[in-house]
């Protein structure tokens, strides 16, 4: 009994130690699982396709690797050259003469009875937008200086979502042995995780992409320029709910406005704030990033507390642990339901 209860601890500490060890690199690994679970229909096609599910995983993997690095990549290339061009745009405009030159005056003639002067309000915003332009071949640098962390992560998020893609029975059949539960407990809840994981990125994605494609209508309807890449940046930007996709239309909006299209303006604004932000962060994303047996609360605290507490992996992490708390309670009552019954 002492070497079996010894034996127990130990392969609680050895559990530990891999989580200790695995912990740099948990989110790529979770990732890469979700990431399995979401394009196994994928996988079980090519698998079928080829009669080789080495191969089938292989190609799963690649492809979905391939599509998100090349993806990442020529946006942040664009995004930077854009930043580039619209600050020296900014800077020529706020040059006396300008077209932004003058709305400035306009705008901030009231803080003369402050004594604050127009010019040198104007001179700061010029000065600004000089000091973002000479800044982004220090975020290219950035960038590029943390282009090995995440080859890292990615590797490990191949490997991982490789592993799962093969071997998800067995890894399933190896946990029911081990772990303390009930062994249907045990699976109900390893089904519980793979299919809110599956949900949690499906969701999110969809509603980037939902997102996107609204802002990308709305600003070409206003006379945005670069619709479409300001719509991609809109979609990358609706990983953080609520307050990811301002920062895309509302400075969009005050373009509009300070460019001498007031009208233009307040569309962009209302079409941002009713359409692209309220309409799918309260609306869509929670119908489609939260489980249908999780309650419209849990799943807002989920998302929101997990972003807070992880930053933007938690939009992953928080639905998940909380469809998993939620399964784990739902267990115990039914549990404890059946002891009263047979009693």
């Amino acid at each position: 009994m002492n070497e079996r209860w010894a034996l127990g601890w130990l392969a609680v500490g050895a559990v530990l130690t891999i989580l200790w060890l695995a912990l740099p690199f948990a989110t790529g690994i979770l990732f890469g699982t979700l990431l399995a679970f979401t394009l196994e229909p994928v996988y079980a096609w090519l698998a079928r396709r080829t009669g080789r599910p080495l191969l089938a995983s292989l190609i799963t993997v690649a492809s979905s690797a391939l599509l998100i690095l090349g993806t990442l990549s020529a946006f942040a290339t664009q995004f930077v050259t854009r930043v580039v061009q619209f600050a020296d745009t900014v800077r020529a405009q706020l040059r006396s003469g300008g077209q932004l030159s003058a709305w400035v005056d306009t705008v901030t003639g009231w803080l003369t009875h402050f004594g604050v002067s127009t010019a040198s309000v104007t001179a700061q915003l010029e000065a600004g937008a000089g000091e973002i332009a000479s800044r982004s071949a220090g975020i290219a640098g950035e960038l590029a200086s943390r282009t090995f962390a995440a080859i890292l992560g990615m590797f490990f998020a191949a490997l991982a979502m490789h592993l799962v893609l093969l071997h998800w029975s067995r890894m399933v059949s190896a946990v029911v042995v081990v772990a303390p539960l009930e062994p249907h407990y045990t699976r109900s809840l390893l089904a519980e995780f793979r299919r809110v994981g599956r949900t949690t990125v499906l969701g999110t994605v969809l509603t980037g992409v939902v997102q996107g494609v609204l802002a990308a209508i709305g600003f070409w309807l206003t006379g945005v320029p670069h619709p479409i890449f300001f719509g991609i940046a809109t979609m990358l930007a609706s990983l953080v709910p609520a307050v990811g996709t301002l920062l895309i239309w509302v400075p969009a909006a005050i373009y509009l406005f300070a460019t001498g299209h007031p009208a233009a303006a307040i569309v962009e604004f209302a079409w941002g704030a009713l359409l692209v932000a309220a309409a799918c962060d309260y609306v869509i994303r929670p119908r489609v990033a939260g489980g249908a047996a999780m309650p419209t609360l849990l799943t807002f605290i989920a998302l929101f507390g997990g972003l807070a507490a992880l930053g933007i992996p938690g939009l992953i992490v928080g639905p998940v642990i909380m469809s998993l708390a939620v399964a784990v309670l739902r267990f115990y009552a039914a549990e404890e339901s059946r002891k009263r019954s047979a009693h």
